[in-house]
C-alpha cells in the first residue's frame, strides 16, 4: 500500500513522534511505501509548557518526513490537504491526542477525502483531554466528522469515543512495545552511567511531569519512614511541563531531598535505557490516564510496574502478575511500593513480563489497522 502518517515526527521530540516513526518503519519493513507528514509549527509557544519542542538528535536517514503543517495557519492546512489528496495514498493514518490539533488535522482530512480513494484512520490517544478547556468538545467533534474509522489503545478511550460518534468503525489494540531506546544494560553499568548508588533499591518515575501524572502523590507516599528503613531511593526523570515550584516546596516540606535523584530535564532517547535498567520498579501514580507509553518501555526492559487503577493502565499491567494495580490514593501507592521491596516477588514479575509482552507486538498492531480498513 501507499501510506501517509500525519502527526508528530522529527524534528519534534517525545513519545508521539517516536511512535509515528516506529510505525512508519514497521510498514516499510512490511513492504509498503510510507511517508510522514508533520508540522512546520506544532505548538504555539503560548501553549507549549516545556523548554523546547525540537529534538537535538540527527535526522533519521531511513524515513521520508515532510514538514508542512502549521497548526495555526489555515493556508498550510489547505496546502497539506491538497498535496496528500493528489498523491492518493491508500491509507492516511492521523494521530489525534489534543483538541488544539482538531482544526488543522480535521481540515486536512476533509480535503483528502475529496479524492474518493484514500481511507482515513485515526489512532486516538485521547479523545477527551487530560486537562480540559472550553471548546474541546466542539473541536473534537469537528475532527471526528472527517475520518473514516478509529483505532484506540485503551478501552476507556473506546468508551469515551461514543460521546462523539457511535456509527463509524473502531477497533481496540493495546499500545505496542517501545523497542527503540537502545539495548538492555546491566544494572550496575546503568547506575554507574547515571552516577547512582550501586546498591540501593530504586523506584523510577519517568516522563514529562504534568499534574495528572501524580508525582506529588508519589513524593508523599515515598516520604513514609518505612522507606528510609529500607534505604529506598526515588529517581525522577523528566522535564517539568508544569510549574516546578510546588513540587520543590513539597520535597523540602517532606524532607526527602537526600533520598531523591532528580533528573528533571528532557531525557534524550539515547539515555532512556539507562534509567529503566538502573531501576528496580517503575511507578506510574497517575490521577487520570488513558494508556501510557511508559508502560511499554518498562515491558521492553523487563521492569515490574506499579500503576494506579485509572483509565487503561490496569489493562496493561495484570495485578500481582507483572506488578501492582493500586487505588489512586497515596496510602495505596505506598503500600504497593513497600510490598514490592519486601515480598520477594520481583523475579516472578520479571518472568511473567517476558511472556506478557508478546501480546504487544508491532505486527499485531498493524493487523488491527488492517482489520479496521
Amino acid at each position: 500500500m501507499k501510506i501517509v502518517i500525519l502527526g508528530p515526527a522529527y524534528p519534534y521530540r517525545g513519545g508521539l513522534a517516536a511512535f509515528n516513526e516506529r510505525l512508519a518503519r514497521q510498514y516499510s519493513k512490511a513492504g509498503h511505501d510510507v511517508k510522514l507528514y508533520t508540522f512546520s509549527m506544532q505548538y504555539p509557544s503560548l501553549f507549549f509548557p516545556g523548554k523546547t519542542q525540537l529534538s537535538q538528535s540527527p535526522p533519521p536517514s531511513d524515513l521520508e518526513i515532510i514538514r508542512i503543517v502549521n497548526t495555526v495557519d489555515p493556508l498550510s492546512w489547505a496546502k497539506a490537504g491538497k498535496r496528500i489528496r493528489r498523491e492518493k495514498p491508500d491509507l492516511l493514518i492521523v494521530r489525534y491526542w489534543l483538541p488544539l490539533m482538531a482544526p488543522s488535522l480535521g481540515t486536512i482530512c476533509k480535503i483528502v477525502r475529496g479524492n474518493g480513494h484514500t481511507r482515513i484512520i485515526s489512532i486516538v490517544d485521547n479523545i477527551v483531554p487530560h486537562e480540559r478547556r472550553i471548546g474541546d468538545h466542539l473541536l473534537t467533534k469537528y475532527f471526528v466528522k472527517h475520518v473514516d474509522g478509529f483505532l484506540v489503545m485503551s478501552r476507556s478511550v473506546l468508551k469515551e469515543l461514543d460521546r462523539f460518534d457511535r456509527k463509524k468503525p473502531r477497533v481496540y489494540s493495546p499500545h505496542p512495545i517501545y523497542d527503540i531506546y537502545g539495548p538492555p544494560l546491566e544494572r550496575a553499568a546503568a547506575r554507574k552511567a547515571l552516577h547512582m548508588d550501586p546498591d540501593a533499591p530504586y523506584i523510577l518515575f519517568f516522563g514529562f511531569i504534568r499534574e495528572y501524572k501524580g508525582l506529588d502523590w508519589l513524593l508523599e507516599a515515598f516520604s513514609e519512614k518505612r522507606f528510609r528503613e529500607l534505604k529506598v531511593r526515588l529517581i525522577v526523570a523528566g522535564e517539568y511541563y508544569v510549574d516546578e515550584k510546588p513540587y520543590e516546596h513539597l520535597i523540602d516540606l517532606l524532607e526527602i531531598r537526600p533520598y531523591l535523584d532528580l533528573h528533571t530535564h528532557f531525557i534524550p532517547d539515547a539515555d532512556v535505557n539507562k534509567y529503566f535498567c538502573a531501576a528496580d520498579v517503575v511507578v506510574q501514580p497517575y490521577k487520570n490516564a488513558t494508556q501510557s507509553g511508559i508502560t511499554q518501555i518498562a515491558y521492553h526492559y523487563d521492569k515490574p510496574m506499579i500503576v494506579t487503577n485509572v483509565g487503561g493502565l490496569a489493562e496493561m499491567v495484570p495485578h500481582e502478575k507483572v506488578g501492582y494495580v493500586t487505588r489512586p490514593h497515596i496510602g495505596a501507592i505506598a503500600d504497593a511500593i513497600h510490598d514490592f521491596f519486601t515480598s520477594g516477588a520481583e523475579e516472578k514479575f520479571i518472568t511473567n513480563i517476558r511472556g506478557e509482552k508478546e501480546k504487544f507486538s508491532w505486527n499485531y498492531f498493524l493487523s488491527r489497522i488492517e482489520d479496521l480498513c
